[in-house]
């Protein structure tokens, strides 16, 4: 497809979704829809969580039924693998009836002459970006089926907030952008330079400040600089699988954490800021500083432990070159590197406002066209798919309110921080903390203690924070296969229990 072909059906695509944000915001519901069902309407008896959830389960079948679908996703994403592998070995199929390889299967054009359909549908399913929008259609499908069709376009066109997902989509493709990523590479490369800028040194960097730098510019933000980062400086030279999985944990939890120094750059903080009056000087006194200690802690037992492999590293890059020699060699105005940071500031003080960051990001499409010459090429795939997986995940936890909500309501302080850790693998980190601001009973010491959970847990899974899609997104080609569920737990695993004691014993 041609560049200017291609770029002007982004800027469409993007009208439409600017105007589609711009709409839907001063759009007010025509009724009331069913879900997702107030939590105070459930009338629960005394007793314990069993029988609460015993209760709403009667009071409302269709809990069970959206639990069950939302189970099946989770269990789909550890499938994804698998389908991927099923998808080559149709598409060699294929390939063996054409008696062609696929890439010979090419016409003058560019575009492939016949494609394995079975081959495309397994590849589809096989993306864990994917997976939760493919079973938001069961879902939607099951909503139908118990309220009409009415509820399914209320719940998906009032009921859910896609600004979150809309948000990522357009902070992950400037971050993204050649002119941010290199001011982020010359920046950190000073931090680096301490280190000689070695692979260690870059690895060090990159691990612990631009998680910290995620608490200004966003967590979304701060993971696509992180990983695209990490993906030329560290992963470029083949670490073993070990080291790989350690390093995608160690940033995952990092990031998460990292995001608490203000009140308004990690999604869980975003979500009790204003209900509990947080403000950034209490995130820095609560939580920020113990963030830092907790980043800097893990970091370095991380690299305690893969010292000797990071050496080696270093001696296969002193063979190779520089993997950032070619970047360096057409250098960036400094005045379009000004205009895209200023792009990034406009959509980080925008978040909560869809069309006006929506509509900057059009201007933005627009500049970048007119500079083309000093730009690479805009990537709006793995953006859009990354966000595809945030809006499917939200419809889907927007309907987990039933038996989160009473759990986390049993709990006292140190089970309710391993509680809201746990759970936060399972559903996003900023679902468990909304939630938590409708438990009216909750102490100082409770509300510490869920928030401090929600962002520790936030490395377990892929699901478990927001950015972390967007990590894997950009990182997953380093893993033969992709990215393993079980790999990145294990990776996460001890980062995860030293931040777990830093917020508990400091």
């Amino acid at each position: 497809m041609p560049v200017r072909t291609f770029s002007l059906r982004c800027v469409f695509i993007c009208i439409g979704l600017w105007l589609s944000a711009a709409v839907g915001s001063a759009a007010s519901p025509s009724s009331e829809g069913p879900l997702p069902r107030p939590i105070e309407s459930y009338a629960d008896p005394e007793g314990g969580v069993l029988q609460i959830l015993k209760h709403r389960l009667q009071a409302e079948p269709f809990n069970g039924v959206a639990f069950a679908i939302f189970l099946l996703a989770i269990g789909h994403t550890f499938m994804a693998s698998k389908f991927r592998h099923w998808a080559h070995l149709a598409e060699e199929a294929h390939a063996a009836r054409l008696n062609q390889r696929p890439q010979e299967n090419v016409g003058e054009d560019g575009e492939p002459q016949e494609v394995s359909f079975k081959g495309q549908i397994l590849h589809f399913l096989g993306e864990v970006e994917a997976v939760f929008g493919i079973w938001v259609v069961v879902l939607a499908a099951a909503i139908a089926y118990f309220f009409g069709w009415g509820a399914v376009t209320d719940y998906i066109g009032h009921g859910v907030n896609f600004t979150e997902p809309m948000f990522v989509v357009v902070i992950m493709a400037i971050a993204g952008t050649r002119p941010v990523l290199r001011f982020a590479e010359a920046s950190l490369r000073i931090v680096a330079s301490i280190g000689r800028g070695s692979v260690a040194a870059w690895w060090l960097s990159i691990l612990i400040t631009a998680p910290l730098l995620g608490s200004l510019i966003t967590e979304p933000a701060a993971m696509t600089i992180a990983a695209l980062l990490l993906a030329r400086q560290f992963y470029a030279w083949k670490p073993s699988s070990r080291l790989a999985y350690g390093t995608l944990g160690l940033l995952f939890v990092n990031i998460s954490v990292g995001g608490t120094l203000t009140h308004f750059a990690a999604p869980p903080v975003l979500m009790v800021a204003t209900p509990w009056g947080w403000d950034t000087g209490f995130m820095l006194m609560q939580f920020g500083w113990k963030a830092v200690v907790g980043i800097v802690v893990a970091t370095g037992l991380y690299y305690a432990v893969f010292r000797r492999e990071l050496a080696s590293l270093e001696a296969a890059r002193a063979t190779t070159g520089s993997a950032a020699t070619d970047a360096r060699e057409r250098p960036v105005p400094a005045w379009i590197t000004g205009v895209h940071l200023a792009f990034l500031a406009y959509t980080v003080l925008t978040l909560h406002y869809p069309p006006l960051f929506i509509g900057g990001f059009l201007f933005f499409l627009a500049f970048s066209q007119a500079t083309a010459h000093h730009q690479g090429k805009l990537e709006l795939k793995t953006p859009l798919l990354v966000g595809f997986f945030l809006a499917g995940l939200v419809t889907h936890g927007g309907l987990q309110g039933w038996w989160i909500e009473p759990v986390l309501k049993s709990l006292t302080q140190i089970p309710l921080f391993v509680g809201a850790t746990l759970l936060t693998a399972i559903n996003d980190n900023a679902a468990i903390t909304y939630l938590a601001t409708l438990v009216p009973s909750f102490t100082d010491e409770l509300k510490y203690a869920v928030v401090a959970g929600a962002v520790t847990g936030g490395g377990l899974t892929v699901i478990a924070n927001a950015p972390n899609p967007a990590g894997q997104s950009i990182l997953q080609r380093f893993f033969p296969g992709g990215v393993n569920p079980l790999g990145l737990l294990l990776g996460a695993l001890i980062p995860t229990i030293v931040l777990a004691l830093t917020f508990m014993l400091l």
